[in-house]
């Protein structure tokens, strides 16, 4: 059995996620956690104090993987293709990592978005999109880019595109939307 004192927040953190990815967020439990980590519950408590402090750092470890996912592949694009190459990671993200993805967009009660790793997602979304507009607070274009993203994923999970699939409609939403963001 592991001692107490050599787990880690991050030791902790890596178990959780791996078995997030592995059975969904109803198979992330304390118990179950402690049990993989060798270790009783309450020693889980030190470094997180409940079940939702947990996930609140998988949640802030899900921002950062998908912010570092968009910046890799928009780097040293021109801002239609970033935006597009954005799009491109942010899909392949959702499918690699459906369970992660999924606490990013839980619904939970309004709150103002304080700095921290959702934050700093939403800015690159928002740098991405005015790149393209040419208005660097272009929030309206913002939102209207990651709903469209955020609802192909939500539709393509749930299989709502049935056997035929999508039928190119990722891509053409996508240009749609670059097309309509870029000034005349």
């Amino acid at each position: 059995m592991v001692y107490p004192a050599k787990l880690s927040p991050e030791a902790i953190l890596q178990t959780a996620l791996d078995l997030l990815e592995g059975g969904g967020e109803e198979a992330l439990n304390m118990r179950s956690l402690a049990e993989r980590l060798g270790v009783r519950p309450s020693s889980l408590y030190r470094h997180y104090p409940d079940r939702a402090a947990l996930v609140a750092a998988l949640e802030d470890r899900a921002a950062l993987a998908l912010d570092g996912a968009l910046r890799e592949a928009s780097r040293d694009r021109p801002p239609g293709e970033a935006l597009r190459a954005a799009a491109h990671a942010y899909l392949g993200y959702s499918r690699a990592h459906p369970h992660l993805y999924g606490l990013l967009l839980a619904p939970r009660p309004p709150a103002p978005a304080g700095p921290g790793p959702g934050k700093d997602l939403w800015n690159v979304v928002l740098h991405l999109v005015g790149a393209v507009t040419g208005d660097p607070d272009d929030t309206a274009a913002a939102v209207a880019y990651w709903a469209f993203l955020h609802g192909y994923v939500q539709l393509e999970r749930s299989g709502q595109f049935g056997a035929s699939g999508p039928r190119g409609g990722f891509e053409r939403g996508l240009d749609a939307l670059v097309r309509g963001f870029s000034p005349s």
